[in-house]
């Protein structure tokens, strides 16, 4: 059964994440396996709300997204409950969150991200924009250091930087797609700004005020980047390289946008098989240079709660 589980998973994170999946070969089998099983939950509750399946192909649920979102909201409280999972995902949810003992809270907490989706939350100011980000992935970035053997505070704090970062740069690489949806995390200071409505995003016009706003959420995420390095002397070796490979990764996506300017989103920003090769490389000197610094305060815009 574990075995169907973990091939499931690995499926989902290969055509869900390149880049995730690269980075998630680095770790040592067993927190591999229980990473990529808490991936495919993270993956099977965003496209539940989408009503997709890997984010391209419509499920064509019937029900609504508030009704799919208690139905996630439930699921997930009857895994901790130990109740039979049918769902592959839930049941991959459950493995993982029992194994590991991870709270509750902080899967309802990834839960509440979708339910801003579902809200169509307006996002006023940065720090709103930042609080979506905690919620869904600063808060994947704390279960998986769990996963990983963390429970101290301040390194899982550090996790928390590093999912928000994360968020900072997708939300830069996917502002037209995401507007083609209806969707907008641009906070409505910066729109105004630039005397644009969620709703003109799309236009070719506004692309170099795009270009602006896009650079803005890159420059605000490199001092989470910088943040989350702290964290990784706190981890074992292969996951300290992993994590390492990831943020290398995901930081380069960000900066790959900020250079095509308003070019970006006329094609999916992405980086190379080369380029992956050269992160993991770096991802080593990473490690060991973080052993060697002295530890450097958090950003202050935004902290994850206690």
């Amino acid at each position: 059964m574990m075995d169907a589980l973990v091939d499931h998973a690995t499926q989902t994170i290969r055509a869900g994440s390149k880049s995730f999946s690269a980075a998630s070969r680095l770790f040592d089998p067993d927190t591999r396996r229980s990473a990529v099983l808490l991936y495919a939950w993270c993956r099977h509750c965003d496209d539940v709300i989408d009503g997709q399946v890997l984010g391209r192909e419509q499920a064509g649920a019937a029900n609504t997204a508030q009704e799919r979102l208690a139905e996630l909201e439930d699921a997930t409280r009857r895994a901790y409950f130990g109740e039979s999972m049918s769902d592959p995902a839930f049941a991959a949810f459950q493995a993982v969150a029992l194994k590991h003992d991870i709270p509750q809270r902080h899967a309802l907490e990834h839960l509440r991200g979708f339910a801003m989706d579902v809200e169509e939350r307006r996002y006023l100011r940065i720090e709103d924009t930042l609080e979506y980000c905690y919620h869904v992935a600063g808060v994947v970035g704390v279960m998986m250091a769990i996963i990983m053997g963390a429970r101290d505070e301040p390194t899982l704090d550090r996790a928390s930087d590093l999912g928000i970062a994360f968020q900072l740069t997708n939300i830069a690489r996917d502002i037209i797609e995401d507007a083609a949806i209806g969707r907008c995390y641009l906070p409505a200071d910066w729109l105004a700004e630039f005397n644009i409505s969620p709703q003109q995003l799309g236009d070719s016009r506004h692309r170099p005020a795009v270009a602006v706003m896009a650079k803005r959420l890159v420059d605000l995420a490199e001092p989470y980047y910088v943040s989350a390095l702290q964290g990784l002397p706190a981890l074992p070796p292969r996951s300290a390289w992993a994590v390492a490979t990831a943020h290398g990764v995901y930081r380069e996506i960000g900066v790959k946008v900020v250079e095509r300017g308003e070019r970006a989103w006329d094609s999916r920003t992405f980086t190379s098989g080369a380029d992956k090769l050269r992160l993991v490389a770096r991802g080593v000197w990473q490690v060991w240079d973080a052993r060697r610094r002295e530890p450097r305060p958090r950003p202050a815009l935004f902290r994850r709660p206690r």
